[in-house]
């Protein structure tokens, strides 16, 4: 019987806190292989110090825990065009962690990550917590709310990774199908 476990990093990407949460889903069991939050606000108030530090520590989780794939929250519109671009740079240093170590990314909305986990679209950070935890067995205290949302990210994904495959949702797919799009330097 062939070996279907697989390990899953999912990001909830941020330029102060950033989610990270690694997952196995080995058959319809899923087990959780560490979780936590890139703290780098608390460390630099510069953003490019920021970015560098967010890189490296999900470089450092990539190199620790080897996932097979990576999931990411997709960026969701934003009011204020600073924190828009804050996200976007922080978003861009997790996935370039990813590539270069030639993980696949696959990328999913909020509201898709909480309908997966929770049924509704609509749910508040708390329900997704309250669920993750409940999903993964987990017993201890979270903390910040950026980590279960990162594990609610890779839990969506192994939930829907199947689908997403055959949809063509991820980076190489898209390469893969759009080779006229594709800009080579």
């Amino acid at each position: 019987m062939p070996n279907n476990k697989i390990t899953i990093l999912g990001i909830d990407p941020g330029s102060v806190f950033c989610g990270y949460g690694v997952i196995t889903k080995e058959s319809n069991k899923l087990t959780v292989v560490e979780y936590g939050v890139v703290r780098a606000k608390l460390k630099f108030e510069d953003l490019n110090l920021r970015l560098k530090e967010i890189y490296n520590r999900i470089t450092e989780v990539i190199i620790r825990t080897k996932p097979d794939e990576s999931a990411f929250e997709t960026m969701f519109y934003a009011k204020n065009a600073q924190s828009l671009m804050k996200l976007s740079h922080a978003r861009a240093v997790a996935v370039l962690a990813s590539v270069n170590k030639d993980i696949p990314i696959f990328e999913y909305s909020p509201r898709e990550v909480k309908k997966s986990v929770t049924g509704r679209g609509a749910a508040g950070k708390e329900q997704v917590q309250f669920m993750i935890k409940t999903l993964l067995g987990i017993k201890e205290e979270t903390g910040l709310f950026d980590a279960t949302d990162a594990l609610a990210v890779a839990v969506c994904h192994a939930l829907k990774r199947t689908t997403a495959k055959s949809q063509g949702k991820s980076w190489a797919d898209f390469v893969k199908n759009n080779p006229g799009r594709v800009v080579k330097s």
